[in-house]
C-alpha cells in the first residue's frame, strides 16, 4: 500500500498501527505533523513498507570509488579499527545541515518510531537516543537522555530500558561495536531500536557519478557511503547479542526537479561525503555537470529526476531469562498433521 504526497507545504497524515494509508494531504490543516524536503523541490514522496522477507534486492549498480583506481588505502588507528568516516568532517557536515529544511528524513524516521513503540506493551521509563540531531528526536521524545554519535557512547551499563540508535549506524566504524554498547546500557530485557540509511539509498547519484567521473577523468573516487544491506544489518544484531531480533525496510521515493536540487537538499540533510578515503580536492566542475545529464536522462519521470531512500529499522531485546526460547528440536508432543486433519507425506530417503 502505497501513500503519495504532493504540494507545497507537505503533511503526511498516518493511520496507526503502522498503515500508509492513500491520501492527498497538500490541503490538511497545520496542526498536522509533518515533514518536507528543501521547499523549491516540491518533492513527491512515495512510502511503502516492505515485509522483511521482501526487502531489499541488491541493486548492482557502480559503488562510486570502492573499488577506485584512486582509491586510498584504509587507515586503522591505534585499536586497529578500520576509519570508514572522516568524523572530523563528518562533524562538519552536521553543522552546516539545515533545520528548517533538511531534516524531513530525521523526523518522518522518529515518527515512525513513536509509532511502533505504542504497539508494544511495555512502558518505558528510561530511555536513551543516540543521535547527531538531538533538537528533531527531543521533541518526539522529550524525557530521553541524549547521547552524542561518536565511536565510544555515553552510555551508562545498565541504566536505560530503552535505547534507540537514530540515524546514525550508517556512518559508524564500527557498526557492531555500537549495537553492543547499546546492548551493554541496557537493562535486563530492555529494547533496542535502530533506524539508519540501507543499501538502496542513493543508488541511482552513485550509479551517475560513478559513470560521470570514469567518463571524464577515468578513475573513481569514493562519493557515498557503503551502506548495508537488510540481511547484513539484521545480523549484526545476533553478532552484538540481542534476542528476538528482527529488521524490516522503509523505501521511500523522492522526486526534484534536478538532480542539483537533490544535492542541495543533502547538504542540508548532513549527509554528503564523510569518507576518510575521498579525494581531498575540489570535483572537476564537468564531472558534476556530466553526472547531473546522466542522472537526468537516466532517472526522470515526469520531467522530475528520483532518488531512492531505504530507511532500515532493526529491534532488538536483552537477553532474559523471562523472554520466550526455541523448544528442543524433537520435543513435540503433537503431530501438525493432526493438528490440521490431513495426512503426513514423508519425504523420500
Amino acid at each position: 500500500m502505497q501513500t503519495v504526497v504532493t504540494g507545497w507545504p507537505v503533511r503526511l497524515v498516518r493511520r496507526r498501527p503502522l498503515q500508509w494509508q492513500p491520501t492527498k494531504i497538500a490541503d490538511q490543516p497545520a496542526n498536522q505533523r509533518g515533514f518536507a524536503p528543501t521547499g523549491p523541490t516540491q518533492a513527491e514522496i512515495a512510502l511503502n513498507h516492505i515485509a522483511t522477507d521482501h526487502a531489499a534486492r541488491r541493486i548492482e549498480q557502480p559503488q562510486c570509488g570502492l573499488n577506485s583506481l584512486h582509491q586510498k588505502p584504509i587507515v586503522r588507528d591505534m585499536h586497529n579499527t578500520p576509519q570508514l568516516t572522516d568524523r572530523t568532517a563528518l562533524q562538519n557536515n552536521r553543522r552546516r545541515a539545515n533545520a528548517d529544511r533538511g531534516m524531513f528524513l530525521q523526523t518522518m524516521a522518529a515518527e515512525d518510531i513513536q509509532d511502533r513503540l505504542e504497539i508494544v506493551n511495555r512502558t518505558f521509563t528510561a530511555p536513551a537516543i543516540v543521535t547527531a540531531f538531538p533538537d528533531i528526536w527531543r521533541s518526539v521524545f522529550p524525557d530521553a537522555v541524549i547521547v552524542a554519535d561518536t565511536d565510544i557512547l555515553d552510555l551508562q551499563p545498565g541504566a536505560h530500558d530503552l535505547v534507540i540508535h537514530a540515524m546514525a549506524l550508517h556512518w559508524a566504524n564500527d557498526p557492531v561495536g555500537q549495537l553492543i554498547q547499546c546492548r551493554h546500557a541496557l537493562k535486563n530485557d530492555g529494547l533496542l531500536i535502530s533506524a539508519s540509511f540501507g543499501g538502496q539509498t542513493l543508488q541511482e547519484l552513485r550509479a551517475a557519478l560513478g559513470q560521470a567521473e570514469t567518463e571524464v577523468t577515468g578513475g573513481l573516487s569514493p562519493r557515498v557511503v557503503p551502506m548495508a544491506e537488510i540481511r547484513d544489518l539484521g545480523g549484526l544484531l545476533q553478532r552484538a547479542g540481542f534476542a528476538l531480533p528482527v529488521a524490516d525496510s522503509l523505501p521511500l521515493t523522492v522526486t526534484y526537479d534536478t538532480p542539483w536540487h537533490l544535492m542541495r537538499d543533502l547538504r542540508a540533510m548532513g549527509e554528503t561525503n564523510a569518507l576518510h578515503a575521498r579525494a581531498r580536492r575540489f570535483t572537476n566542475p564537468s564531472v558534476l555537470r556530466r553526472a547531473a545529464d546522466l542522472y537526468a536522462q537516466s532517472f526522470a519521470t515526469d520531467g522530475r529526476v528520483t532518488a531512492t531512500f531505504e530507511i532500515i529499522f532493526m529491534t532488538g531485546w536483552a537477553p532474559d531469562e523471562s523472554q520466550p526460547k526455541p523448544l528442543r528440536p524433537g520435543s513435540a508432543e503433537a503431530r501438525l498433521a493432526e493438528a490440521l486433519g490431513t495426512e503426513e507425506t514423508k519425504l523420500k530417503d
